[in-house]
């Protein structure tokens, strides 16, 4: 088991990775509960799987938009100060939506609340993200990345399970406010850090700020399909806005069961996390993400077909165990190979992709859902998930040929080796 855990020495060695990794896990159960409530009360108010699935164009467009500049913005001035700055906007998003809830708003006000608080979190998850290797060694950073997804897919079993408890027996005005509530614990986390001034020049013109992360990101074409792999499973193979529907439907479930399904990939996610520490020896980190690509297609096709809860729960854990093994190695890869002076603006384009493809997939998935059924938009997700995955694998082989473990990869590199040969 010693070889299999995740290394958890970054916990032990850094007293601010520790700090930020708690405050972070209380904030992001916080918002999965919201992440619940507003598909939940968008439903509930318009009964219209197309507008759930809306939800994400409203999210996503301003998330796209952010972050072409947001990282930038990381990348120019001190990281602690700008979360401060975005963990506060994001409780006053929250805080909008408790005082909506309690004077039962237009469906509109909750749709622009989400694209505002959408606009925050393009700044704040790259922001914190890129903060990650100036707080742990070299050595532990596969570790570091690990727990953080594992942080993350802890929320997204506790976030929607506890939303759906608060949601059926308190109602939604409660699940907003444990939400807001937990954004002190953040707050108090980031305020602890130490700073963290910019490295390299901050006076680069933000255009040709902008160009250059996108010149890194094309000479290194392991990161760049690795992008695209991850964009075929989340914009097809991501069915979370059918969540709601599928629960009243198919499944005929409540709101409690209704957070059961969006906390099962979280679930599988954590188990899959907490036992990667085989991936800090792997060096095959490319083909453990196509494979693992591959697994949640499947899942999800096989997800489509099944009528009871719980298979389609175990189901939707596999799928979630199956895509943090990739993020892991996906993150992993990019982070080591990646300059400091350049982290915020790769990771704003790594967040746009794991955020903003999702998104497109709720839009991709509720419209397909109204011209067919729930399940129809599941099996064909998933099936366009597997082509998807195969083209991008045939245009990027280097993700297929990719070799190195992160500790033998360079965590800082030279401009010139930033405007070296593509690897």
């Amino acid at each position: 088991m010693t070889g299999v855990a995740v290394d958890v020495g970054a916990l032990r060695e850094s007293a601010a990775f520790r700090r930020l990794t708690a405050g972070q896990l209380v904030s992001l159960v916080g918002r999965q509960i919201t992440t619940v409530a507003v598909p939940y009360q968008v439903y509930v108010m318009t009964r219209s799987p197309v507008l759930v699935g809306l939800l994400g164009l409203a999210q996503v467009i301003p998330l796209v938009t952010v972050s072409l500049i947001g990282g930038g913005i990381a990348d120019r001035v001190d990281r602690r100060r700008l979360l401060l700055v975005t963990q506060t906007l994001l409780g006053l998003g929250s805080l909008a939506l408790l005082i909506g809830a309690l004077n039962q708003p237009p469906v509109a006000f909750v749709f622009v609340v989400v694209a505002l608080a959408s606009c925050a979190a393009a700044l704040d998850a790259p922001t914190r993200t890129a903060i990650v290797p100036n707080l742990v060694s070299a050595q532990r950073l596969p570790g570091a990345l690990s727990i953080n997804i594992a942080m993350f897919q802890t929320s997204l079993v506790a976030g929607p399970a506890l939303g759906g408890l608060v949601i059926a027996h308190v109602g939604l005005a409660g699940a907003y406010l444990v939400d807001v509530a937990s954004f002190a614990a953040a707050l108090l986390a980031v305020w602890l850090l130490p700073s963290q001034p910019p490295h390299g020049s901050t006076r680069e013109p933000a255009l040709a700020a902008l160009r250059r992360g996108f010149a890194f990101i094309r000479r290194r074409r392991v990161i760049l399909g690795g992008y695209a792999m991850d964009l075929s499973a989340m914009i097809f193979g991501l069915p979370r806005a059918l969540f709601p529907v599928l629960a009243a439907t198919t499944f005929g479930t409540d709101a409690q069961g209704l957070g059961y399904l969006y906390a099962a990939p979280g679930a599988g996610a954590v188990l899959a996390a907490l036992s990667s520490g085989w991936l800090s020896r792997s060096t095959r980190l490319g083909r453990v993400v196509v494979v693992t690509i591959a697994l949640w297609g499947l899942a999800i096709i096989a997800f489509g077909f099944v009528t009871s809860l719980w298979v389609g729960l175990l189901l939707l854990a596999f799928a979630g165990a199956a895509d943090a093994f990739s993020a892991v190695c996906r993150n992993t890869i990019m982070q080591t190979l990646t300059p400091d002076e350049l982290r915020g603006r790769l990771t704003a384009t790594y967040f746009m992709v794991v955020v903003g493809g999702p998104f497109i997939g709720d839009l991709e998935a509720g419209v397909v859902a109204g011209v067919s059924s729930p399940r129809a938009s599941v099996v064909s997700g998933g099936v366009l998930c597997l082509v998807g995955l195969a083209a991008a694998a045939l245009a990027f082989p280097e993700v297929w040929a990719f070799r190195g473990r992160a500790t033998d990869i360079p965590s800082a590199l030279t401009d010139d080796a930033v405007a070296g040969p593509p690897v």
